[in-house]
């Protein structure tokens, strides 16, 4: 599918938000949520079906109907269990199977100017982080397509004993306040410059930005995700903030 291309309005705010950022601080921080603003798909729950169809982790009966009943109960503890499942495998074997799961699934619908924005913010020095509610090692091979590594990535984890994953979470679930939370545990208490989401998960984040918040949106009236995005569009006009419609 052909996405439209941010208008050169878009790419003015953007350019003037950086110019102006850097006069006080030549590294600032960009934020991106991932699945439905990098890309017009969802890797996390790729990554799921990946998992189910490979019969690589034990799940209960019906296991996509269980994740949905509960996240649509408690979203965190949802998105908490996706990582959980992977109890007692490696956490290198783990994320080969992400990279694979991503492999079949190619190619991955990236927005190419969500990609031209990451180019631009490499090449002036800006540290960007990927923000998702979507287990971090589902999403990293994603951030490695746009140019980015692991340690951009800020997700949902659990700890490791010598490198094996256990049930116990790890820092923060990063949904809605919790990305907020989490990327300012990772940068030290400075805040994005620059955020960009896709649903009203990522509100909280887009409301931390200094400098330029851009709510995007790809989803069709069928879609799941048309009635979040277009409520995050809405709130983008109320807060004088940058909108953009892919499709």
């Amino acid at each position: 599918m052909k996405y439209k291309d941010y208008s050169q309005a878009i790419w003015s705010h953007v350019n003037t938000a950086l110019d102006k950022i850097q006069e006080l601080d030549p590294e600032p921080v960009a934020a991106f949520d991932a699945d439905g603003t990098l890309w017009d798909t969802d890797l996390g729950e790729t990554f799921f079906h990946y998992q189910i169809d490979n019969k690589l982790v034990e799940l209960p009966p019906e296991p996509w109907k269980f994740y949905q009943s509960t996240k649509a109960d408690n979203p965190q503890k949802a998105y908490l269990w996706l990582a959980q499942i992977c109890k007692g495998k490696n956490i290198k074997e783990v994320q080969a199977w992400a990279s694979e799961a991503i492999q079949k699934a190619s190619p991955i619908p990236i927005f190419d100017e969500q990609q031209k924005l990451i180019e631009l913010f490499l090449s002036r020095g800006v540290k960007i982080y990927i923000i998702t509610a979507s287990v971090k090692w589902a999403v990293e091979p994603g951030a490695h397509l746009v140019g980015l590594s692991n340690e951009n990535v800020i997700g949902v984890e659990t700890t490791l004993e010598n490198e094996s994953i256990t049930d116990l979470q790890k820092g923060i679930i990063t949904y809605r306040q919790g990305k907020v939370d989490a990327l300012l545990a990772k940068t030290g208490g400075k805040q994005p410059f620059f955020a960009s989401g896709n649903t009203m998960g990522d509100y909280q984040l887009l409301q931390s930005a200094t400098h330029l918040s851009v709510a995007v949106s790809a989803a069709a009236e069928k879609d799941v995700l048309y009635l979040t995005e277009s409520e995050l569009l809405q709130k983008a006009k109320l807060n004088n903030w940058i909108s953009h419609r892919f499709i």
